[in-house]
């Protein structure tokens, strides 16, 4: 179920008069309360879940000695551990432009400054500027221009030195 089906069915409960709806299906559940005649506002409340675990990782190599073959690379988790993470602060969906004949606000390589517009992300079509924190160079962009994005998902890497 996408997000526009359940924008769909967001409006269609509260045309109906409905003061709770549940849905529940094999990896989504759904409830959506109205405030029916009360003062309370319309509450939606989307939980994912997990289908299946991920498959555990294979064992490491073995070298012809008997002995565990030595890693290839370091892991880039350490190389990131030195950059600031910029995170989303809503879910929504994460534009890089402020419109589609407009520049992006920021590329790879590009110094920042604390209060710089990084990103837009559109949430209930309402458009809100993403403002960097930090100050320093943005290093990676890590979410595609016009992806949907969750609550505390990475979008930048920056490099504050």
């Amino acid at each position: 179920m996408d997000i526009k089906e359940i924008q769909s069915l967001i409006k269609f409960v509260a045309k109906s008069g409905a003061s709770e709806v549940k849905l529940e299906m094999e990896d989504i559940k759904i409830t959506i309360r109205t405030g029916g005649h009360s003062n309370t506002p319309e509450t939606t409340i989307v939980q994912q879940i997990p289908v299946a675990q991920a498959p555990m990782a294979p064992a490491a190599p073995v070298a012809a000695s008997g002995e565990p073959a030595a890693p290839a690379a370091p892991s880039t988790a350490d190389d990131d551990s030195k950059y600031i993470t910029i995170k989303s602060p809503i879910i929504g969906t994460f534009y890089r432009k402020p419109s589609p004949d407009k520049p992006s606000f920021v590329e790879v390589g590009q110094d920042i400054n604390k209060g710089d517009v990084l990103c837009v992300i559109e949430a209930m079509k309402l458009f809100n500027d993403i403002e960097s924190e930090v100050s320093g160079k943005i290093v990676k962009i890590l979410v595609d221009d016009s992806s949907p994005v969750e609550f505390d998902q990475p979008l930048f890497l920056v490099d504050p030195s």
